[in-house]
């Protein structure tokens, strides 16, 4: 695609997978400690109006940060495999 935003998903240096995970990071940092987030908040604060074309590279870097020891992905409050998960996803601090 010709816009920014999809140029910069396949960017090979990963700058936009870094900016994601901090993004991840600062927004669970803002929140209670038990609260979580979705990978589409972290996406409307890279992407602006072209949030939706983050919506996977979030998810990737939410599974890097789950891989780093960094978070952890839940799915009805129940934490995840991020390899197999399906659907609907949140995001929490490491417990």
């Amino acid at each position: 695609m010709a816009d920014g935003k999809r140029e910069e998903a396949q960017l090979p240096d990963g700058s936009l997978d870094r900016q994601l995970e901090a993004t991840i990071l600062a927004l669970l940092a803002a929140r209670a400690a038990t609260s979580t987030i979705c990978p589409s908040d972290a996406a409307r604060a890279v992407g602006g109006d072209t949030w939706r074309d983050l919506m996977e590279p979030a998810r990737k870097a939410a599974r890097q940060l789950v891989d780093a020891g960094e978070v952890e992905i839940t799915q009805g409050g129940s934490v995840v495999d991020p390899a197999t998960a399906k659907g609907p996803i949140r995001i929490r601090r490491k417990r």
